[in-house]
């Protein structure tokens, strides 16, 4: 089943992507939730004439993206949480703490657009974490956990 995504769904695409899933994955989920609509030829053709006159104004968010992945290369993120014997936490740091973190720079990034690499971070360290900005932009962001006094 051939359909056009309305919005980003994860693992499958980007909004305005056509893509193929099963039939009741489509049916039962991506249609009634609001994800997708059926590719019918009219939706392809309202789709390309909307991507056309979209692809200017895409250009202009893509150089903004850009500058914040700068900005965010230039960031040195240090995130300090409580320690327990040798360098084991207490609880984790994932992408929320790496979010409060870079708020705290400055930089409002949604939670959702960071992936610690590995999930959950559970001993001190150096890791790296990828921030999507756009569908074309992506940062790594490298960051470290300090021990809390």
């Amino acid at each position: 089943m051939e359909l056009i995504l309305k919005q980003d769904v994860e693992n499958l695409g980007f909004k305005d992507d056509i893509v193929t899933v099963k039939n009741g994955y489509g049916r039962n989920f991506l249609i009634p939730q609001g994800n997708a609509i059926l590719a019918t030829s009219s939706a392809k053709k309202v789709l390309a004439e909307n991507l056309k006159q979209r692809a200017f104004k895409e250009k202009k968010i893509i150089d903004d993206a850009n500058k914040v992945a700068e900005t965010l290369k230039a960031l040195e993120i240090k995130i300090a949480a409580k320690v327990g014997a040798g360098d084991k936490l207490f609880g984790s740091v994932n992408n929320i703490n790496v979010a409060e973190a870079l708020e705290k720079e400055g930089q409002e990034i949604d939670k959702k657009y960071i992936t610690v690499t590995g999930g959950s971070v559970k001993r001190l360290g150096k890791y790296n974490a990828t921030v999507r900005l756009h569908r074309e932009v992506t940062v790594e962001l490298p960051f470290e956990i300090i021990a809390q006094n």
